[in-house]
C-alpha cells in the first residue's frame, strides 16, 4: 500500500462540512490503496471536536501530532473578560465588514499584519525539520497540504523542494480571494506578502486542487500549475437511516449562520405567511442546528417568529443529519459578498444527500446556484428577493399539506465521497507515477 502525508490543522476533525472533507477522504483512501498519514497539531485552537466523526477515521491511519504555538493566549490578554469578541467566535467568523470595537479592530491588525498568512505560520520551520527527519525514517510517496489555514501549504511547499515529493496543494477556500480577505486592513506590505507567498505556493506545488469550478478557473488564470476539481461531497453512509415525521413543517439550517449570511427577507417572507395564514403558522419549526450569531435569532424574533423557533446550539455531525433528514425545506445562506457567488459550501453536498427541497440565499448565477439547478434539488434566491423566497415555500408548502413527497437530487452520486476519493487517489498515483 502506497503512503500519502496529510499535513492539516484540524484533526481531530470539527464538524464544519468543509473540514470533514479530509476525515472522509482518509476514511476511504485505504479501499483505493493509499494509507493516509496525518500530520496535524497536538494542541489546535478550535471550537469544538466532533467526536461523532472519529469513527470515520480509518485503523490503517497514522496519526502524527506535534505542539503548535499560536498567538491567541495574547489576544485573550488584548482582550480582556469581556473586552470584545471572544476568541471563539473569531475563529468562527474573524474577519467581516460590520463594525467592530477598538479593541477587535486592533487584534485584528495585529493578526493580519503581523502572522502572515495566518497565525499559525510559526508552524512551518518546526514542522519542515521534523517531518525531514520523520520522512527519511518513515518514508510516503506523495504530500498532500489542506487549507486554511494557508500556512499548511507553505510546510508543503518546504517539504517538497526539500524532499522532492510530489505535492498537491487543496485549497478548501481560496487565499487571495477569499471575501474575507479586503476586511483584514492590510498594510500595503502585508498585502503585497500575501501574494508574493500565494504565487509560491501556486507555482511550486505538482497539482492544486479546488473544490469549486468558479474558484477553479480563478486559480488556473494565476499559475501554470494544473488545477484540478475535486469537489466537496456527502458520504451515503451517514444517510442509510430513515427519521420518522414529526408533522411539522421544519425550515432547518445546520451549521454556522452568521450576522453577514442573516437571510432577513426569508424571515419576512416566512413572517408574512404565518399572519395570513394561521395553518402554517401552526405547523411551522424554525429548526437551528449550530452555532447562530446573535444578530439572526434577534431578526428572526422581529419578524413575530419567536414561537416559531427551535434553537438547538451546536450539534455533532450525526444530530445535524438527523435534522436535514427530518427538514421539509433545507435553507442555505452564503455569504452576502460579492465573491461568495464563486463559494460551493460543504453542506451543500450534504443537503443534497438529505434529498429535501434547497433554498439557497445568495447570487442566482453563482456556483451554488448552478448545482441545484443540475440536479434540481432547489433554487437560489437574491438576498433581498422576498417574493421568490416566498414562492419556493409556497410550493414546498403546498406539498407538505397534500403529503406528496419533495425532494431532489438527481444524478449526486458525483458528489458522493467514495466516487470523490477514487478522483483523489487517481490524482495521486498520475503524479507519483510521473515522479518514477
Amino acid at each position: 500500500m502506497k503512503r500519502v502525508l496529510i499535513i492539516t490543522y484540524y484533526w481531530p476533525p470539527t464538524g464544519g462540512s468543509g473540514v470533514q472533507r479530509w476525515v472522509k477522504f482518509a476514511k476511504y483512501l485505504p479501499s483505493e490503496g493509499w494509507q493516509p498519514v496525518i500530520y496535524t497539531p497536538a494542541n489546535p485552537e478550535m471550537n469544538s471536536v466532533d467526536e461523532s466523526l472519529l469513527k470515520d477515521i480509518p485503523a490503517e491511519a497514522e496519526i502524527v501530532k506535534r505542539r503548535i504555538l499560536e498567538p491567541y493566549g495574547i489576544y485573550r490578554a488584548l482582550m480582556g473578560k469581556g473586552g470584545g469578541t471572544d476568541v471563539k467566535k473569531l475563529a468562527d467568523n474573524p474577519i467581516n465588514g460590520q463594525k467592530k470595537s477598538l479593541k477587535s479592530r486592533i487584534s485584528l491588525f495585529i493578526r493580519a499584519n503581523l502572522f502572515i498568512p495566518d497565525p499559525r505560520v510559526s508552524w512551518v520551520g518546526p514542522s519542515v525539520r521534523f517531518l525531514k527527519k520523520y520522512l527519511r525514517e518513515h518514508p510516503v510517496d506523495a504530500i498532500v497540504t489542506t487549507g486554511p489555514p494557508q500556512s499548511m501549504h507553505l510546510i508543503g511547499m518546504k517539504l517538497s523542494k526539500a524532499t522532492g515529493l510530489p505535492w498537491l496543494a487543496d485549497f478548501r477556500d481560496p487565499w487571495t480571494r477569499i471575501y474575507w480577505f479586503k476586511h483584514l486592513g492590510l498594510s500595503p506590505r502585508a498585502e503585497k506578502k500575501h501574494h508574493r507567498l500565494e504565487k509560491a505556493v501556486f507555482d511550486s506545488a505538482t497539482r492544486m486542487i479546488s473544490v469549486s469550478p468558479f474558484v477553479r478557473r480563478e486559480m488556473q488564470e494565476m499559475t501554470s500549475t494544473k488545477v484540478e476539481l475535486i469537489t466537496n461531497g456527502f458520504d451515503e453512509d451517514d444517510y442509510a437511516r430513515s427519521v420518522e415525521k414529526d408533522g411539522f413543517f421544519n425550515v432547518t439550517h445546520t451549521g454556522l449562520l452568521t450576522a453577514d449570511g442573516n437571510p432577513e427577507a426569508l424571515w419576512a417572507a416566512l413572517g408574512d405567511k404565518c399572519k395570513a395564514d394561521p395553518e402554517f403558522a401552526k405547523a411551522l419549526r424554525i429548526r437551528l442546528a449550530g452555532k447562530t450569531d446573535g444578530a439572526v435569532l434577534e431578526s428572526i424574533k422581529a419578524c413575530g417568529l419567536a414561537a416559531n423557533l427551535h434553537d438547538a446550539g451546536y450539534q455533532p455531525h450525526d444530530v445535524a443529519v438527523q435534522e436535514q433528514l427530518g427538514a421539509s425545506v433545507l435553507i442555505l445562506p452564503i455569504r452576502r459578498e460579492p465573491e461568495s457567488r464563486s463559494i460551493l459550501p460543504g453542506k451543500l453536498f450534504e443537503y443534497l444527500a438529505a434529498r429535501k427541497p434547497v433554498l439557497g440565499i445568495d447570487d442566482p448565477t453563482g456556483a451554488t446556484a448552478e448545482v441545484l439547478r443540475e440536479t434540481g434539488a432547489g433554487v437560489v434566491a437574491d438576498w433581498d428577493d422576498k417574493e421568490g423566497a416566498a414562492a419556493f415555500l409556497d410550493g414546498c408548502w403546498e406539498r407538505f399539506r397534500q403529503g406528496v413527497p419533495v425532494g431532489g437530487g438527481a444524478g449526486i452520486d458525483r458528489y458522493s465521497r467514495r466516487y470523490l476519493t477514487g478522483k483523489l487517489a487517481g490524482l495521486l498515483a498520475e503524479v507519483t507515477e510521473k515522479q518514477n
